[in-house]
Order: structure tokens, then C-alpha cells, then sequence
């Protein structure tokens, strides 16, 4: 049997920290070697778009694949897990869930890719996948200071207080003097200026998964002091930061290996910029979130399959 799970199963049993727990160990089983992610694919029917992206996580019991189409102005989102022997044991609708495992993954490069102590953290961008992004970084950082910016005032104003934040009055405003940014727009050029990012700061570039699209300016990549990827396969599809700077994607660090100790981050006083672009694998680890307590509070429906 099956477990299909809809989105008002995951609002009620879908948690930030679990979900932040297990990318963590998916990743670090990626970078050890012994989980496995295929790189989003994309074909294009008339007036929209069908992605697809698979993976395995052997530790946690699944492999999956989450497909998802963007057409007439909507997005569905659904995830397929799979025990190890083959067997589906469980399909999603993935919008929400969608948004908490991108915001776990901002939020392990903040606890793994920081030092300790307290941190002022800038937020740009204020869609719906930012306020995942500010649960993630409250669960993952001491904070400090929270600044948000979006370049509608009263959208602006609106999510900053919804998320206790201050509403910076410019990007310039949040970026300045914070220890960890995240852009987390829709922009197809860069939202920020390298000179306004401090020394040692991390930048998480969470909101591009297009070439075409770059979020951070080319300054700021050549002058990091190690650029980290989810991976470096789905990186040089996808990473408009990285291919429009023209960046050396062999120079780049996958933040599995950093996890699992195959890869440190060179000492310095630069910043660290972490590319997002999100993995199959977060929607693996995620899904194995939410099937214990879904079957536990009797949420879902059982259907039978093959």
C-alpha cells in the first residue's frame, strides 16, 4: 500500500527541524558516496514546462523523484517514494513541502558553513519561498538582527512583521555589515553589489535554478574565498551565478563533501558564497520526515498499487 498525501497533510505534521536533519544526512551520505541525486531535467510541451529530478537515499530507505509542471500561471508539485525493494510506498503533493526542504538546505550551509556566535542575517526577497527561508535560518542561527528587503514597499513591510524581522529600506540597507545573506528572488540579474557583502560573511544564492538567471554579480563569485554547490552536476546546468560570471566550476566545493570531511573551506578573511539549486535528494530526505507521523495521526489515504 501507498500512502497519498496531500498539502493539508503536510501543513499539519511537516516541521522545520526534522526536515533541516535529514538533508543534512542526505547530504552527507552524498558526499560520502553512498546516496545518489540526478540532476533536474526539464522538456517543454506548448505554454509550460515539466521538470523532473530523482534520487536515492539508502540510509533513510527511499529513492524518489519529484516531477512538477509550470503552466497557465500555476505550478503542482508531486513527490514518489519508493522502498528499497522497488515498492511505492508513498505519493505528495509537494508544493509546501517543497519550500521547507529548500529552506533546510539554506539552513545547514548557515549552522556548517559559520562560525559560532551570534548573526546579523539579510534576507532578499519576500515570496512565498522566503519565509521558509527565515524558519530554516532561526532554526539553524542564533540571531542577532533579522533584515528583509523586496522591492515592494508594503509586500516589504508586510513579511517583516509577519516574520519579526526589520524591513530594510533598500538591499543595500540588509547587506551591509551582515554575517550571512540569502537572496531568494525571482530576478534574472543580480540583486546585490559584492562591495555591500562583508568580510566573511556566507551568501546563500537560493532563488536561481536557471543559467539564464543570476542573482549575485560576478565580483562576488571571483572574489569568494570558496564557492559551494548543492552539486556540482546540477551546478553547471543550472547555476546562473556560476556560468555567467564564468567561474571555474572545477574550483567549486559540493557542500556534501564538506560534511561528510572530504573537503574543507579555505582559510581567509572572504566571503563564502553557497549555490542553491535545489536537489531531488532534499525532497527524499524530506518525504522520510513525514511518513511516520502521517501514518501515526492516521492522516492520508492507503491506496493499493501493482
Amino acid at each position: 500500500m501507498a500512502l497519498l498525501l496531500r498539502e493539508s497533510d503536510i501543513e499539519r505534521i511537516a516541521d522545520m527541524r526534522p526536515i533541516m536533519d535529514a538533508v543534512e544526512a542526505a547530504m552527507t551520505d552524498l558526499g560520502a558516496g553512498s546516496a545518489q541525486n540526478q540532476p533536474r531535467r526539464r522538456v517543454f510541451p506548448p505554454g509550460g514546462v515539466l521538470n523532473m529530478m530523482s534520487a536515492s537515499w539508502p540510509a533513510g530507505g527511499l529513492s524518489g523523484f519529484k516531477a512538477y509542471t509550470v503552466a497557465a500561471g500555476r505550478a503542482r508539485f508531486l513527490v514518489t517514494l519508493f522502498d528499497l525493494e522497488g515498492a511505492p510506498v508513498a505519493l505528495i503533493e509537494a508544493d509546501r513541502l517543497g519550500t521547507l526542504r529548500t529552506g533546510a538546505a539554506t539552513g545547514v550551509a548557515a549552522r556548517r558553513l559559520t562560525p559560532p556566535g551570534p548573526k546579523t542575517v539579510a534576507v532578499i526577497g519576500t515570496g512565498w519561498q522566503a519565509r521558509t527561508q527565515v524558519w530554516a535560518l532561526r532554526e539553524a542561527l542564533e540571531i542577532r538582527e533579522l533584515r528583509v528587503f523586496g522591492r515592494d514597499p508594503e509586500r516589504r513591510r508586510r513579511f517583516a512583521a509577519q516574520v519579526g524581522a526589520e524591513a530594510a529600506p533598500s538591499a543595500e540597507a540588509a547587506v551591509r555589515g551582515a554575517d550571512v545573506v540569502v537572496t531568494m528572488t525571482t530576478s534574472a540579474d543580480p540583486v546585490l553589489e559584492a562591495s555591500w557583502v562583508a568580510p566573511g560573511a556566507l551568501v546563500v544564492g537560493a532563488g536561481s535554478n536557471y543559467p539564464s538567471r543570476a542573482e549575485l554579480p560576478p565580483e562576488l563569485i571571483h572574489s569568494a574565498r570558496a564557492v559551494v554547490v548543492d552539486q556540482l552536476e546540477t551546478a553547471r546546468l543550472e547555476s546562473g551565478d556560476l556560468l555567467r560570471a564564468g567561474y571555474d566550476l572545477d574550483q567549486a566545493l559540493e557542500l556534501g563533501a564538506v560534511l561528510a570531511g572530504n573537503a574543507t573551506l579555505p582559510p581567509g578573511d572572504a566571503a563564502v558564497v553557497f549555490e542553491s539549486h535545489g536537489l531531488a535528494l532534499w525532497d527524499v530526505a524530506a518525504g522520510h520526515t513525514v511518513l511516520e507521523p502521517a501514518r501515526a495521526q492516521s492522516l492520508g489515504e492507503e491506496i493499493r498499487l501493482f
